[in-house]
């Protein structure tokens, strides 16, 4: 058995009209604000979605944004060109050059699905909206067009403080601590082997024929090695192999 419904309290008569004018007495208490455009120019939120920049070096032509795109607005042509090989012996290879990047605004819907789908960070949204035509035919904007609209694309929002860094950032930082360590390795081999050459002894020659070395000094008169005249090393004699014998 179903249960009564509790009893409603009865309405008073003209309690919505009283609502109705309530609302309309609040606000014409309320300073009426006019937003001067296009002399002053509207603050639009972070994330708004106006037109589609083309960043083109990133462009490889891989076409995954014009073949999920749901109202087929975008035009893509490209051709192949060959590469030479980067190092002797290497194979030619080939690439795609992009010819033609355009976007129908009149059939875009800003679903974004094209921004997202792209590998390799070619598509942003920028907050750009005045691009009101007269004629229909006008909406389709090539890639300069695109091109000159990456650069009014806001800079992209900070990280949490908990995030985990980026793998771009991480390996990039990676490379640099390891070229740096090498630049100091190098650098204090460099100052070690200078500090040995300094210590090494160098022979400083005197008036009198004889040759200073670490405070020592040879006189060619008295060293039995020496010939007296010249100054010069007497060659060793070789040994006599009767001495042994005796």
């Amino acid at each position: 058995m179903a249960e009564p419904l509790p009893p409603t309290r009865p309405r008073i008569p003209g309690s919505g009209l009283a609502k109705g004018l309530a609302v309309t007495l609040r606000t014409m208490t309320k300073k009426t604000v006019t937003a001067q455009y296009p002399d002053a120019q509207p603050e639009l939120p972070p994330r708004s979605r106006g037109v589609i920049g083309l960043f083109e070096e990133n462009c490889t032509v891989c076409m995954l944004c014009a073949r999920e795109c749901p109202d087929w607005c975008i035009y893509i042509d490209s051709h192949k060109e060959t590469v030479p090989p980067a190092a002797p012996g290497g194979r030619e290879r080939s690439r795609n050059v992009l010819d033609r990047f355009a976007i129908d605004f009149s059939l875009c819907m800003y679903c974004g699905i094209c921004i997202e789908v792209c590998p390799f960070d070619a598509l942003f949204w920028s907050p750009e909206f005045e691009y009101a035509e007269t004629d229909i035919h006008e909406l389709t904007h090539e890639r300069d067009k695109l091109r000159e609209w990456m650069w009014t694309v806001p800079a992209p929002p900070a990280l949490d403080p908990g995030a985990e860094e980026p793998k771009e950032l991480a390996a990039a930082r990676k490379t640099a601590d390891k070229l740096a360590a090498e630049a100091a390795t190098a650098a204090e081999a460099a100052e070690l082997a200078a500090q040995t050459a300094e210590q090494v002894p160098q022979p400083e020659p005197r008036a009198d024929g004889t040759t200073t070395t670490t405070g020592t000094t040879t006189d060619p008169t008295t060293d039995p090695t020496t010939d007296p005249t010249t100054g010069t090393p007497e060659p060793s004699k070789p040994s006599d192999p009767q001495d042994g014998a005796s």
